[in-house]
């Protein structure tokens, strides 16, 4: 016994031994007390939202809630312990024990703030979730949005705090002191201030939404993602463009996505020596192919526009209903093979693409 109450560094070896012992009882059991916690935790949110998988929120709540607990215990327990007089300096003015303080005080702020981050990233899920059930995919953006928002106001209400409890300095003049600093950064970062509030414009206006396919500028594609900053856009040859914010609120953004029907034209030059029996009949057997299809071909009109010297100009012109390109594209190419057989079977040709020129000399006096 008369060895436990030996002194070390100002402790007794019975102290050092309660101490480990907590630790080392904490690192062992740190597993199943989180899951265990985040298991009552559970049942209280499942009351309130009752499709929440039991999984992905233990999944997502276990490891912030283990560094929490176990920070806590060794703080909580290493403060029983006399600070060694010993490992007692002044660094600018601080001693090392006040700075060891602040530091665990330190880490129980940052280990609390990743556990409400990641309380967020679960609310997300689960409102993400429940969007997924409605047609209005603009309520996924939504979610991802106040997501991302929420995150960033945690992380600085954590960083304040940090430097209230480990720095001694009052919010109240922190915050006067950040205005300022605000003020002034706002005024250099005037681009970014501008597209975070063309992204919030963007969102209660709604001109698109996650999965529109736009053309905005020389950039057409897919939208991937609307960000706090930026809007990413997949483009046809599967690049990834970034476009800021205020660029897609200042320029005319053309939402295919919206599109009621899909427009397609085709304009032909017959032959001038086409017969007009047979141009008739051309024109004729066009319509009848186009009005056999009004499922796919809401609306259709096949007319003889124009003749000039180059031509007999019949213009084609149908809209479809919103199908997908692929099968937008299989009926143009159908359309293109009738025009071609018919072209064939009535032996008619197109204009020719260039015009010809001969040059006749006169024959030199004497020849």
């Amino acid at each position: 016994m008369d060895f436990f109450n030996q002194f070390f560094l100002d402790n007794s070896i019975r102290a050092y031994c309660v101490v480990g012992g907590i630790i080392l009882l904490m690192l062992i059991i740190k597993k199943y007390l989180s899951r265990y916690i985040a298991s009552l935790l559970f049942r209280l949110v499942h009351r309130t939202w009752k499709n929440i998988s039991k999984k992905d929120f233990i999944d997502l709540l276990v490891a912030p809630l283990q560094g929490f607990l176990l920070v806590v215990i060794i703080v909580f327990t290493l403060d029983k312990l006399n600070f060694p007089s010993d490992f007692q300096y002044k660094i600018y003015g601080h001693s090392t024990e006040e700075i060891v303080n602040k530091t665990g005080i330190g880490l129980i702020i940052v280990y609390f703030t990743w556990f409400l981050m990641r309380a967020v990233d679960f609310i997300a899920v689960v409102l993400e979730q429940n969007a997924s059930l409605t047609i209005e995919k603009e309520k996924d953006q939504l979610v991802v949005f106040f997501r991302d928002f929420l995150k960033v106001i945690i992380s600085i209400a954590g960083l304040l705090l940090v430097i209230k409890a480990c720095f001694s300095q009052p919010i109240g003049n922190l915050l006067t002191s950040l205005s300022i600093v605000g003020a002034v950064l706002a005024l250099a970062a005037k681009e970014s201030l501008e597209n975070l509030i063309a992204s919030f414009i963007i969102f209660f206006d709604r001109p698109f939404t996650t999965g529109d396919l736009l053309k905005v500028n020389a950039v057409t594609g897919t939208v991937e993602k609307i960000g706090l900053r930026s809007t990413r856009i997949r483009t046809a040859d599967k690049t990834l463009v970034t476009v800021p914010n205020k660029q897609m609120v200042d320029s005319v953004v053309d939402n295919w996505s919206m599109r009621t029907q899909r427009r397609a034209e085709i304009k032909l030059e017959l032959n001038p020596s086409t017969k007009l029996a047979a141009s008739q009949v051309f024109i004729t057997e066009i319509k009848k192919y186009l009005g056999m299809k009004p499922a796919l071909i809401a609306s259709f009109s096949v007319y003889f526009s124009d003749i000039n010297k180059g031509g007999l100009l019949v213009i084609i012109e149908y809209f479809t209903t919103a199908i997908p390109l692929e099968e937008f594209n299989s009926i143009r190419e159908d359309l293109n093979f009738f025009i071609k057989g018919l072209l064939e079977e009535n032996e008619l040709a197109l204009a020719a693409t260039a015009n010809t020129v001969t040059i006749i000399s006169e024959p030199k006096t004497g020849e």
